[in-house]
């Protein structure tokens, strides 16, 4: 007799003023949690046996920003990764919090520990990501294929009019690039260019033959949206002639729903394995009084999604929200 498993379903949002969701399901059957905090002066982590139970599970503060320095402002998009039998995170941190240098002040970072639980023990830094300039850098995500470790990030070139294109490296190590860095996407549509020329938030997704890249572009209000790279994963992923773009969002701002500027997005499964599930960022409202990076309420949302006839992801649209959050 054959079984079918329950589609997940979810009550969002998850997590309230976490916005940058990263969501990693390892091996001990735990979900572990990080994301940028509103106040930006720290990284969590958390856990659970379920995504939702997320929502409830205690942070633990596992590093906080100096009160000076490469790394004593605006800290974000903290991502947790294992690799290679320890954990690491990577993250953005700024010099400064001035309202026009700090916003595009970031280089990224690298914290390792090598407990079982990364809850526990004790985190090591591991300095800077050096990459080919001193300019504005963050988002960095990595992922393993065919033996080789690969990092993409978001990076200013100062040659390139615009904020952030995407670049991908092999690595030496989980914080030593190996490689040059070659840039597989900029901004180039409309939709990537409101308000601010952006290519960043990556994540990755090995499925059906390709290895697919979600990103984030334009401004963080509610034009902010996802698009979507390919590569075939027999190819040259260091090669940006590997790389296609599709010219339209995948996942975007739905007023109908009352989902806007949803992206910095993760992937993970159900806990059987058997559904793909995206983890996201939206706010439930348009209009925002100031900067939107100091708008607390980027909530940490997720919904299962599947895949086209071409096997391809169809991330369909942000859902509804279905509980009050008081923000």
């Amino acid at each position: 007799m054959s079984t079918v498993s329950k589609k997940e379903s979810f009550v969002n949002p998850i997590i309230p003023q976490r916005a940058d969701p990263w969501v990693y399901k390892h091996a001990d059957g735990y979900y572990y949690f990080t994301g940028s905090v509103p106040e930006y002066d720290r990284i969590e982590v958390r856990r659970a046996r379920t995504v939702q139970e997320l929502d409830s599970a205690e942070p633990v503060v596992v590093w906080r920003k100096y009160d000076e320095g490469p790394m004593s402002a605006n800290i974000w998009a903290p991502e947790i990764h294992y690799v290679h039998g320890k954990w690491y995170i990577y993250f953005a941190a700024a010099r400064t919090t001035d309202t026009v240098e700090g916003l595009f002040d970031h280089r990224m970072f690298v914290l390792e520990n090598a407990s079982a639980n990364p809850l526990e023990g004790v985190w090591e830094e591991k300095g800077q990501i050096k990459t080919k300039w001193e300019s504005f850098a963050l988002d960095a995500t990595s992922f393993l294929h065919k033996d080789v470790q690969y990092l993409v990030w978001a990076q200013k070139d100062p040659d390139i009019v615009g904020n952030s294109n995407l670049y991908i490296a092999s690595m030496e190590n989980p914080w030593t690039l190996a490689s040059e860095q070659v840039m597989i996407a900029e901004p180039t549509h409309d939709w990537e260019k409101i308000g601010f020329l952006v290519n960043e938030g990556a994540a990755v997704l090995n499925r059906n033959g390709k290895i697919f890249i979600s990103f984030s572009a334009s401004a963080t209000d509610h034009n902010y949206c996802m698009g979507l790279l390919y590569a075939e994963e027999g190819s040259d992923l260091l090669s940006p002639e590997s790389w296609t773009k599709l010219p339209a969002p995948v996942f975007q701002t739905d007023e109908e729903s009352g989902q806007y500027g949803p992206g910095h997005n993760s992937f993970t499964v159900s806990p059987d394995g058997s559904q793909d599930i995206l983890v996201y960022h939206a706010r439930n409202y348009k209009e925002i009084e100031g900067d939107p990076l100091y708008d607390p309420n980027r909530h940490m949302r997720a919904q299962v999604f599947g895949w086209d006839e071409h096997g391809f992801p169809h991330f369909g649209r942000p859902v509804p929200d279905s509980r009050q959050v008081n923000a």
